[in-house]
């Protein structure tokens, strides 16, 4: 008897050890007190943005729950009330995968909101399709949603700086490519999603570093980060039979949304890190990264064809 319960013991106890010491990574100590300031979240209802707004809420910030589904977003906005005590949490619809649903969400907040001093572009998909003008579902929606959302507020922020805009890339990025001949794949297989991914990841990272350039001279500062391998939704669009290979690795070894959330809540809080505008930052540390993720003539050129592809020239 003893024997059976000794052996799960060991075992917990080294799950336990590894988790802690290789898997959690480092944790925000800031205390910084938002009060005054407004935060947006996009993809605030669930996982890493669900915990990243919580955090917001408790610093005292008013915030903004950017969102597509309202059902969701109204029931994690009263979750985040009710835990934070702070009752100026409220959702806005917006739909990263709808040109109009972002300039309609864009325009309802410029006109009722007077500050924005945080940006943080937390909304991620990876599933087939597209969006509803026409581009590859993720492609349009972690990278050219985000990049037409930050736009358009960005002289709200620059009224309210010193303000801060936060972007979720990823370790993906790694595998990603920019191919400007081809911005606008099927992505019908998983394989052609998972690529996408990876290119939507990358596109993040020099999307950060291009508008941290185009940002000198101001005091609104942005940063990339990757939060980990985190037990979120995000894959919810694979095929069945590779969820279920790939559950019990999932729920092993990746990060709980709030240890994975902890790098976004840093750079959105942290005192002193301004000289790391345009940088990638994981586990609450700048990270360099390979060069093809910093090559600023590709950074410059997908900003500009960015703009043509949504009109934003004209």
């Amino acid at each position: 008897m003893a024997a059976a319960l000794l052996i799960p013991g060991i075992v917990l106890g080294l799950y336990v050890f590894i988790y802690y010491n290789f898997i959690r990574g480092r944790q925000c100590k800031s205390e910084a007190s938002l009060r005054g300031k407004t935060v947006i979240v996009t993809g605030g209802n669930v996982g890493i943005g669900k915990i990243t707004a919580l955090d917001m809420a408790r610093r005292g910030a008013r915030v903004i729950l950017a969102c597509r589904n309202k059902e969701t977003a109204e029931a994690a906005a009263y979750d985040i009330r009710r835990i934070s005590g702070n009752n100026e949490v409220l959702f806005m619809k917006l739909d990263l995968a709808s040109i109009a649903s972002i300039k309609s969400f864009c325009k309802t907040f410029l006109s009722s909101e007077p500050r924005l001093d945080i940006l943080i572009n937390n909304a991620g998909i990876s599933g087939e399709g597209k969006t509803e003008d026409g581009f590859n579902l993720v492609f349009g929606v972690n990278h050219l949603g985000h990049f037409l959302l930050t736009r358009l507020l960005l002289d709200r922020l620059k009224q309210c700086s010193p303000s801060r805009i936060v972007v979720l890339s990823s370790n993906a990025h790694k595998w990603g490519r920019i191919d400007f001949k081809n911005l606008n794949p099927s992505g019908e297989t998983w394989l052609e999603i998972l690529r996408a991914y990876c290119d939507s990841k990358l596109a993040n990272l020099l999307f950060t570093r291009e508008l941290a350039n185009q940002l000198q001279g101001t005091e609104v500062t942005c940063y990339a980060v990757h939060p980990g391998a985190v037990l979120t939704n995000l894959g919810r669009s694979l095929p069945y039979i590779l969820k279920v290979i790939l559950f019990p690795v999932v729920w092993l070894f990746f990060r709980t949304p709030t240890d994975g959330a902890q790098t976004s809540i840093y750079c959105a809080v942290e005192e002193g890190i301004e000289q790391y505008s345009g940088r990638y930052f994981t586990s609450c540390q700048v990270q360099r990264v390979q060069p093809h993720a910093r090559d600023d003539a590709v950074a410059k050129k997908l900003w500009e064809v960015s703009e043509d592809l949504l009109g934003l020239t004209k």
